[in-house]
């Protein structure tokens, strides 16, 4: 069995039909059954192979966007310091690749020797490692592109403006919630 199949036996449309059922009241998420370790593990697994194929192909286009930029007449006339940023920014973005597409070498290297546990937790934190060096990417894209159509200031501001969003969506958002279904649920 490689590490994403089901145990024989197992019915997950039971299970994923059970759980798009209409919840009565007083009987949600605090009053259902602890997930099985198992359970927990696959279900963790599914999830970052579907937000690594999102991710994946995001950072994917960029960098090969970035690739070509090189061999464009305008490159030529960049300033110094915009070369540095392009330079900063392929770096970023080989190192997003790299971390985004990590997980798929490790499910493929560790397949087979009962690690799921590891391989989730490993790939867990690549992901969240290469959403970092995504949302760089994209920022140090844009300050690029920025300098080139418009005044340096503005460029930087608008760019700046553009990381505080993703910092808002990606980071803060994802925590304030956290912290409050933690509270919710009496944790501390």
């Amino acid at each position: 069995m490689t590490m994403t199949e089901e145990p024989a036996g197992s019915n997950t449309a039971v299970r994923e039909c059970a759980s798009c059922q209409a919840v009565a009241p007083g009987t949600g998420p605090a009053h259902e059954p602890p997930e099985p370790a198992r359970e927990r593990v696959n279900r963790r697994w599914n999830e970052i192979l579907q937000e690594t194929r999102v991710a994946q192909t995001g950072v994917q286009i960029l960098f090969g966007f970035l690739l070509s930029v090189a061999f464009t007449p305008l490159f030529r006339d960049l300033a110094t310091i915009d070369r540095a940023i392009y330079v900063i920014t392929v770096v970023l973005g080989a190192s997003a690749t790299g971390s985004l597409i990590a997980p798929v070498s490790i499910h493929r290297f560790l397949s087979g020797q009962r690690m799921k546990d590891e391989v989730v937790e490993a790939a867990s934190r690549l992901m969240m490692c290469g959403m970092v060096l995504l949302a760089l990417t994209i920022g140090c894209t844009l300050l690029l592109i920025l300098r080139v159509v418009l005044p340096s200031v503005l460029a930087e501001v608008l760019a700046g403006g553009v990381m505080l969003w993703f910092a808002l969506c990606w980071y803060a958002l994802p925590l304030r919630l956290r912290r409050r279904s933690a509270a919710q649920r009496g944790d501390t």
